[in-house]
């Protein structure tokens, strides 16, 4: 039995059946008999779908619209505001583009006050960073390379990382600590250092593969190699066929990695992604271990946290991707510390302070006034959507997403959102393995959003009759492990609709999801290896 609602006024007083079918933690997502063989129209299909069992007690705000003439299709609580979590990196992506442009870089400069006499230099040596979230321990050691190559052998004073141009708030707003050492939430600092191409800045890769014989500690590997950080290793080797149950974290406070529980003879490598304690100290390190390598030898020790002296002179410079580029492992991969960076460097861009969450909000609170939505109606404490004090609702996601098609950068920023069923991570992204065998499969793009009780999907899809459509499905407070299957029946539902008609998809089960969304929690591509 389906929900009841009054279309005509706009206002659905909705009516839950007494008898609830099926119990949230079962996870079948039965539609009413015959819901995808009856036609009728689009209101009265995505509200057979919101009326799934599993949402039951939860809270849904929704928005379709006319991409083109802006026409609102459909809409259910629209102004309700929820949490909308990684959809909160549409208004950060949308206002970086906007308020750095396209083209925007983050520079990596190392830099010398005083003059290079017989291959020495008289005083420090500063590494001035910008808030690059991809600098690689490979760009550190090009930096190194192009110090050597001035001639520079060895350095009489101290090495000083300068990351003032932001400022020494390190996590967001109530960041949960259960996440401390998880790296979807490392700190933020304008100096860091990404392990792969993910670009996850501010950890390390620990990798635990077994010994050849059981009662041996495993094999442990850290990348990039560095001293930095410590790793404690606690876990043992046991014989073939017995339990992995491998545990990586780091201590609180410290940049300890301890490596607990066992592996078996024979069984796979774990790898874990770590965040680290500091990674102004983490940037440092790695580049003076990179100095060595090239003969550079620096007496002094590392400070951390100095600004570069006026008149100090560049002798290696680092450029990031542009923007524009950075936007594709940002927005497919949903990754946090580039929506914190980008945030914080429109801080520093608008009010030419050290770069904060406080002035880049503001930045981004003014570029949504001027894209004609309404920012008194969101609450936004971070970039990223990892706090769950993020506050927003459908209207104002599907406002911006129609406001949007009309910038000189859309083209850009449109390819960034993950496509649906595209296998290739950096197309498909966080949809790669979702909609698939179905008219949304390559059509739809969107945005999606996962915390524990937290679910969004936002983004574009076109219609049977080749109209492009605007969507937002933002849910809240449900206590069954995944929504993300009552999403996809709306999207799907949208892609096979026409004008005229539209059928209600019947949801999928969650169990017939990827392993890494059977779990809403966290974003699929936070679920290292990724998995979506």
């Amino acid at each position: 039995m389906a929900p009841r609602a009054n279309t005509r006024t706009g206002i659905r007083k909705w009516v839950w059946p007494a008898v609830l079918g099926v119990a949230a933690a079962t996870l079948t997502w039965g539609a009413p008999a015959g819901a995808d063989s009856v036609p009728g129209g689009l209101p009265e299909a995505i509200d057979t779908i919101l009326g799934d069992p599993g949402m039951e007690g939860g809270a849904a705000s929704v928005v379709v619209a006319d991409a083109t003439t802006g026409e609102t299709l459909y809409q259910h609580d629209p102004t309700g505001r929820l949490m909308p979590a990684s959809n909160t990196k549409l208004a950060t992506s949308t206002a970086a583009m906007e308020l750095l442009g396209p083209g925007y870089t983050f520079t990596t400069d190392v830099l010398a006050g005083d003059r290079v006499r017989g291959g020495a230099l008289d005083g420090d040596l500063y590494l001035r960073g910008t808030g690059d979230p991809t600098t690689l321990a490979a760009d550190y050691d090009k930096l190194a390379a192009q110090v050597a190559a001035t001639g520079v052998k060895k350095v009489s004073g101290r090495l000083i990382a300068d990351d003032t141009r932001f400022d020494d708030h390190r996590q967001g707003d109530t960041w949960g600590a259960d996440d401390e050492s998880s790296y979807y939430a490392a700190q933020i600092s304008a100096l860091s250092v990404a392990p792969d191409t993910d670009y996850d800045a501010g950890t390390v890769i620990v990798e635990v593969a077994p010994d050849k014989k059981a009662g041996e500690k495993p094999v442990v590997r850290v990348t990039p190699k560095t001293d930095y950080v410590h790793v404690d290793v606690r876990a043992s080797t046991v014989a073939a066929g017995g339990t992995d149950s491998v545990a990586v974290e780091r201590r609180h406070g410290t940049n300890t990695i301890t490596v607990g529980g066992t592996v078996p003879v024979g069984g796979d490598t774990t790898k874990e992604w770590v965040t680290v304690w500091e990674p102004t100290g983490y940037a440092a390190a790695v580049f003076r271990d990179a100095l060595a390598a090239h003969g550079v030898r620096v007496s002094g020790a590392t400070r951390l946290g100095r600004a570069t002296p006026a008149g100090a002179k560049v002798v290696a410079s680092h450029d990031s991707m542009a923007l524009k580029d950075l936007l594709v492992p940002f927005m497919k991969l949903s990754n946090n510390m580039h929506a914190e960076a980008l945030t914080k460097a429109m801080g520093y861009k608008s009010t030419g302070r050290a770069g904060s969450w406080g002035d880049g909000l503001a930045a981004i609170a003014s570029y949504l006034k001027s894209a004609g939505v309404d920012a008194t109606k969101v609450r936004q404490v971070d970039g990223s959507g990892l706090s769950r004090k993020d506050n927003f609702a459908a209207r104002q996601i599907a406002d911006l997403l129609l406001s949007v098609r009309h910038e000189p950068w859309y083209a850009d920023w449109y390819t960034s959102l993950p496509v649906a069923c595209a296998p290739d991570r950096f197309v498909g992204g966080t949809l790669r393995s979702r909609m698939c065998g179905t008219p949304a499969a390559l059509n739809a793009r969107g945005k999606t959003g996962s915390l524990t009780g937290a679910s969004a999907l936002s983004g574009y899809v076109k219609d049977a009759d080749g109209r492009e459509l605007v969507y937002s499905v933002v849910q809240n407070n449900y206590l069954v492990d995944s929504v993300k299957p009552l999403e996809d029946a709306i999207v799907v539902t949208l892609a096979k609709s026409t004008s005229n008609e539209a059928r209600a998809v019947t949801p999928k089960s969650a169990r017939s999801l990827p392993a890494a969304e059977r779990n809403g929690n966290l974003e699929c591509s936070w679920r290292k290896p990724a998995l979506c």
